[in-house]
């Protein structure tokens, strides 16, 4: 993934206080004071992959290592003149890859100059050539179980073909595995991948030697299964769909797996990219448009209507609405006057300015905060997976027991054909089919049915966090209110036409470009119809605009002067509410005054109610000042309000909750809400918000409804409890079985139809999950018919203005 120009800075800087940064990212080998680097990692296959890194990192002398699992990265801390090529060599000492985070060109200064990532790195190939091995795996498997299973299409000397479609399955899509298990050797352990190679090879050598020294290479063998429970010497049985199908099943789950882990990484890039890419810069009292990244402290830039700041700064010309909403979270945009501080990657709404950059590169607000969401990703815990460490414990025994079954037969003076297929036939009974379909069926199944109601889960390390929340924080602007302004009161004085007050208000404000004055235009004419042209438009620099509307000259401000007492009660009762209260005069008399604000969403109050009752305490967290937050959190029915918290402070406050001894899930949209969502141990984006937040979270609710994060925690820790389920029963039917085989009571071609019965039974279960229904109304379908309610604001907030008016 792209590093940002922070992490550039870490990787080359001192650290110490001086905050000096070098012009350059290290070569690897070359030596560097205060080494701080985030490691790309490649070929770790479970935890205990990562766990084998970060032991083997952290016994270096002064080194600090982190490895996890689930982003692939190993955030490494040395002592001053440490060399960087020491630690990607031990990490391949230890059978892995490792590669230095690429250096940049150049500082980028604007507050999106971001070097693209390299298409071709290490992780993509890995992930293509997985991909290719399941696509392989595939088209070779199916005729092989589709033969071996059913009798019909068991033609004359079909074994021979079936053994020719199965060896490059087990050779070459299973390398993976066997490559993984023989690291797993060197040091001692065992893993998943062991289970998956002792029982393919089992399978697949068994088979070998009853096609060539046994009778199963006869012509007219007819492959059926022999349910009767007594000693054979199995020679004429082989068990090659076995072996194929335990690595076409595995292989995709591990697929799918290591497809959505290559995404934890992009919500720095997301996050970067919201910064503009271009600036006009002024010169000589000339623009130029150029690279925000060419931009320096001091230099002058011009940001018109409607375009991003390019970098922090200060306004020395103009005067403009700033929506700041992608990073402060305030519904309401900031007016902004020469001496005015402004940010990078906000939106210029009106006016044109002319800034003076004042900070570049990685010393912007965005490149901060982006360097907040990498530090709580990297301080996550790595998971462990439950089936590598049932394995752990699992595997050793399982061939323990084969070995002392030949060993015990051997040595009753039975045949060594006879001992050797009660060994196989334990072998066999233990083969992880059943346990490699547990997580990836119902995680598949969970996702897809998630999907269909708007919830996307990003993998299975998602799942334990939703069992053992206790505490959903839930971000304002964007979440539990639309994020966008309304037309939400329409008040008249005595004795004026509602419906003339409103198509006058909503004729001057058409033709302003300021969010507030699109709010009431939209509403008037949602509510009144097409509105009439107007003339002699002037813009009223602190008061409002002025405008001719049928020759009547119409003002429309917060600023106009005395308001009779019944209109100046309904300013005041909207301003106490934190809502904005505008006055609409002509005549050179105050009409009536409306008020715009943020709406809370239909199903908010229902939502927050069904988390409670899942056992979370939800807990309000915003940028808006606290009379806002109070009234929306009376709406929903929250007690718990932090109001007027800044992005930063949006961490501190999560990691305070978890100091408490809280599991937190964190809600938001918005780019000041991805640090806190990586920070939290689960975080939900909405949909309809930015893709830095997004991409920060653990669960996507693409409906942008809080009834998706009731259904989003409902499905995962059903998911979860499925996927614990599944493995239970892919155990308990080997183990139940593994004392029969042991004991010569089991041919392998039983154990086969045992371990196909839990496979099937473990698929089966799965599928359950399809009946998943949601809380939402109109969400149960599919993802065609899905209830966008958020989608249609403009409709809603008309309908809500129209009532409360």
């Amino acid at each position: 993934m792209s590093t940002p120009a922070d992490t550039r800075d870490r990787a080359t800087a001192s650290s110490g206080a001086s905050g000096e940064n070098n012009s350059s990212a290290p070569a690897q080998g070359f030596a560097v004071p205060g080494l701080e680097v985030d490691l790309d990692i490649t070929g770790m296959t479970c935890a205990s992959c990562a766990n084998r890194i970060e032991r083997k990192l952290n016994k270096l002398d002064g080194v600090t290592a982190s490895v996890n699992y689930a982003t692939e990265r190993a955030h490494v801390t040395a002592p001053d003149g440490y060399d960087p090529q020491l630690l990607l060599d031990t990490v391949d000492a230890a059978g892995y890859g490792a590669t230095l985070p690429k250096p940049k060109a150049e500082d980028g200064a604007g507050a999106g100059a971001s070097s693209s990532e390299d298409a071709d790195t290490p992780a993509d190939r890995e992930l293509e050539a997985l991909r290719n091995r399941v696509i392989g795996s595939v088209a070779l498997s199916v005729p092989v179980i589709a033969i071996s299973m059913f009798p019909a299409l068991q033609f004359t000397n079909w074994q021979w073909l079936v053994l020719t479609l199965t060896a490059p399955v087990v050779v070459w899509a299973g390398w993976p595995f066997h490559r993984a298990t023989w690291k797993n050797l060197r040091h001692g352990e065992a893993t998943m991948d062991t289970l998956i190679t002792v029982g393919t090879l089992s399978a697949f050598l068994w088979s070998l030697y009853a096609l060539f020294l046994g009778t199963a290479g006869t012509p007219g063998l007819k492959h059926e299964f022999t349910l009767s429970v007594a000693p054979t010497d199995g020679a004429a049985n082989i068990y090659l769909e076995v072996a194929a199908g335990v690595i076409m099943f595995v292989l995709g789950g591990r697929y799918f797996e290591k497809r959505s882990k290559r995404r934890a990484g992009d919500a720095l890039r997301a996050m970067l990219d919201l910064g503009a890419k271009d600036v006009r810069l002024l010169s000589d009292g000339t623009e130029q448009l150029v690279p925000a990244s060419q931009l320096k402290v001091g230099d002058r830039f011009v940001v018109r209507p409607g375009e991003k700041i390019a970098t922090d700064g200060l306004v020395v010309d103009g005067k403009s609405a700033v929506d700041e909403s992608m990073l402060t979270g305030e519904s309401v945009p900031v007016e902004v006057v020469p001496g005015n501080e402004v940010t990078g990657a906000t939106v210029n709404a009106s006016g044109r300015l002319v800034i003076e950059a004042t900070r570049v590169g990685s010393d912007t607000q965005l490149a901060q905060m982006a360097k907040m969401v990498e530090d709580a990703q990297s301080g996550k815990a790595e998971v462990q997976r439950l089936a590598d460490r049932i394995s752990g414990v699992f595997v050793p025994i399982v061939i323990a027991i084969a070995v002392a079954t030949l060993g015990g037969w051997l040595g009753a003076g039975f045949p060594v054909s006879a001992a050797f297929t009660a060994a196989v036939a334990v072998l066999i009974i233990a083969c992880p089919c059943a346990l490699g379909l547990a997580t990836p069926t119902a995680l598949l199944v969970g996702t897809g049915r998630g999907a269909q109601m708007g919830v996307l889960l990003k993998g299975p390390e998602v799942l334990e966090s939703t069992r053992r929340i206790d505490t959903v924080v839930l971000d304002k602007t964007g979440t539990v209110t639309s994020g966008d302004m309304a037309l939400a009161e329409v008040w008249a004085g005595e004795g004026v036409d509602r419906d003339e007050l409103l198509r006058r208000a909503g004729a001057v404000e058409s033709a302003s470009e300021h969010p507030i004055a699109r709010a009431i235009a939209d509403g008037a004419k949602a509510d009144v119809g097409e509105l009439p042209a107007v003339g002699d438009f002037v813009n009223l620099p602190g008061q409002g605009v002025r405008a001719s509307v049928d020759g009547v000259e119409v003002t429309v401000g917060r600023n106009l002067g005395e308001l009779p007492d019944d209109l100046a009660g309904r300013f005041d009762d909207a301003v106490n509410a934190g809502r904005t209260a505008v006055t609409v005069a002509w005549d050179g008399r105050a009409r009536g005054v409306l008020v715009v604000s943020d709406q809370v969403k239909p199903t908010s109050a229902a939502a927050i109610a069904e988390l409670r009752a899942l056992g979370l305490e939800p807990v309000l967290l915003t940028g808006d000042n606290a009379v806002v937050a109070k009234h929306v959190a009376d709406e929903v029915g929250i007690d718990d309000v932090r109001a007027e918290v800044m992005p930063a402070d949006k961490v501190d406050v999560v990691k305070a909750l978890q100091a408490e001894g809280r599991v937190v899930a964190m809600v938001g949209d918005g780019v000041n809400d991805a640090a806190a969502l990586a920070q939290a141990d689960l975080g939900l984006a909405m949909g309809t918000g930015t893709d830095a937040a997004i991409e920060a979270a653990d669960i996507t609710l693409v409906r942008g409804d809080l009834m998706a994060a009731v259904d989003a925690v409902r499905l995962a820790r059903r998911t979860l409890g499925t996927i614990k389920g599944n493995l239970f029963w892919a155990f308990a039917y080997n183990v139940a079985a593994i004392p029969l085989a042991a004991l010569g009571l089991l041919n392998p071609m039983l154990a086969g139809a045992a371990m196909a019965f839990s496979s099937v039974f473990v698929v089966s279960n799965s599928l359950r999950l399809k009946g998943f229904r949601s809380k939402a109304a109109g969400v149960n379908d599919s993802a065609g018919r899905t209830d966008h309610s958020d989608r249609s604001d403009n409709s809603d907030r008309s309908d809500n203005a129209k009532a409360v008016a």
